[in-house]
């Protein structure tokens, strides 16, 4: 790379505090971003684009502490694809072998990089786009030595490449600190992840960084019980200044919201509780773009006992029934914290919008209350009053029962809905709330195809 002399060396000096937040904020609009690059001086536009803490967004920096507020040995980075992760992971080395702030105080010697196989070892985590030899200014790169797998640094610092194929290959080596590759798909994760533990055991703060998108794994889950773990986590739509517009309008348009998107775009890790009555799998099968033409439709609401903080949520489900019997869930827009007058507006709100034919409310909470609060926004739009006489789960258990015969789909991705549903098992839910949002699910395609048939008034298409 051209070094910048003069003039563009003085600019490309350190940049002052108030110069890199406005250049940073850049970033929130490409066109301005690669507008202003492309309008400095080359030299320096290379010096800036180097500047990994200009333009790194506060997840692809190191944290300060754990979560227990001592230094962390574990920086676990969760982020959806094409979000960062390997550009943060490569710098991170790269500060660590050159020794830079906030990255190291001083050089560090020996460091392992650990991916799946070899392969991804060099061609993501070395030779990649975002890897290490990319990122690297020419004054400071190392050189590849890749019969001996390995990277060596101009000042003597040496990053070695490992296999989690081979979790035997880390018997004997040890180091400073460790990259570890997208963990979440390591076949041998446990095995390689434990014999790395044991060469973790030079200098004085011994670390590790991971870099992965999740899946559940008792590897992962234990990483994020570790006190000693810091964690960031990242959106792949955060990283659009680096991806190309029409990626990110196809994935989050197919994928946004499901199980799949959640895991692969968002980062999320995804559990299914083994006791529940759903399962993500499932729910996923029953999905379609949009429901057919309808023969009735509902809004059922589930009213919490209170409005205060922290109270239950208003369970606000609109569910459809087909000629053919088969039920279409179309919206889920429960929300907590509201009052009366507010979850009422919001139920017939979905009432109009969804061209209803009738709004299900329980009453157990409320009794005449709810319909006399419903009637104050709309006295016109038919009330059925529903109580509930078995326990939660008792109710559940038929509507499952629909699920697993094919009947129910779900006309688009309603991931806190489905959140519960999934964790829902003979004892509620694993945090104990109520789940609001089943409820109110429950009773609208119990409502629908479970109890009294009403009249069917006509079709209609969504």
């Amino acid at each position: 790379m051209r070094q910048p002399r003069g003039r563009a060396a003085a600019a490309a000096a350190p940049v002052a505090a108030e110069i890199r937040a406005a250049l940073a904020a850049l970033m929130g609009d490409p066109r301005k971003a690669k507008a202003f690059l492309a309008a400095i001086d080359e030299g320096t536009a290379e010096h800036l684009l180097s500047d990994w803490e200009l333009w790194a967004r506060p997840d692809q920096l190191p944290p300060a502490a754990a979560a227990d507020g001592r230094p962390w040995t574990t920086w676990l980075v969760l982020g959806g694809r094409g979000a960062g992760k390997t550009r943060a992971g490569a710098e991170w080395v790269r500060g660590l072998a050159l020794g830079r702030p906030p990255f190291a105080d001083r050089p560090v010697g020996r460091i392992a990089l650990v991916a799946e196989t070899m392969s991804d070892v060099r061609e993501v985590m070395v030779e990649g786009v975002s890897g290490l030899l990319a990122i690297h200014p020419a004054s400071e790169r190392p050189t590849f030595e890749p019969t001996r797998r390995r990277l060596v640094w101009p000042n003597g610092a040496v990053a070695q490449g490992f296999s989690a194929e081979d979790p035997e290959s880390l018997r004997g080596p040890q180091f400073e600190a460790a990259w570890l590759d997208e963990l979440a798909k390591w076949r041998r994760g446990e095995a390689t992840f434990d014999m790395l533990q044991f060469g973790l055991r030079l200098g004085a703060r011994p670390r590790q960084m991971v870099t992965t998108t999740p899946r559940p794994s008792a590897l992962l889950r234990r990483l994020l019980a570790d006190p000693a773990t810091a964690v960031s986590r990242a959106r792949t739509a955060q990283n659009a200044f680096h991806l190309a517009p029409a990626f990110l309008d196809t994935v989050l348009g197919r994928y946004g919201g499901t199980r799949l998107g959640r895991q692969e775009l968002d980062g999320e890790i995804i559990d299914d509780r083994p006791d529940a009555l759903w399962s993500r799998a499932a729910l996923e099968a029953a999905r379609e773009a949009e429901a057919p033409p309808l023969a009735r439709v509902v809004v059922a609401v589930d009213p919490p006992a209170s409005s205060r903080a922290g109270a239950d949520a208003c369970g606000i489900v609109a569910a459809g029934i087909d000629p053919a019997g088969a039920l279409h869930v179309l919206a889920d827009d429960s929300a907590a914290g509201l009052r009366p007058a507010q979850w009422a507006a919001r139920a017939i709100a979905l009432y109009r919008a969804r061209e209803a034919d009738a709004v299900v409310a329980e009453v157990n909470q409320g009794g005449e209350m709810v319909r006399a609060v419903l009637a104050e926004v709309d006295a016109g739009v038919p009330v059925v009053s529903v109580r509930a006489t078995r326990g939660k789960y008792l109710r559940a258990e038929p509507v499952a029962a629909l699920y697993e015969q094919g009947r129910v789909r779900h006309a688009g991705a309603f991931a806190a809905l489905e959140d519960e549903m999934c964790d829902f098992g003979p004892d509620g839910l694993s945090s104990g709330r109520s789940p609001d949002r089943l409820d109110a699910l429950v009773w609208a395609i119990t409502h629908l195809a479970l109890g009294p048939k009403a009249p069917v008034p006509r079709v209609r298409r969504f």
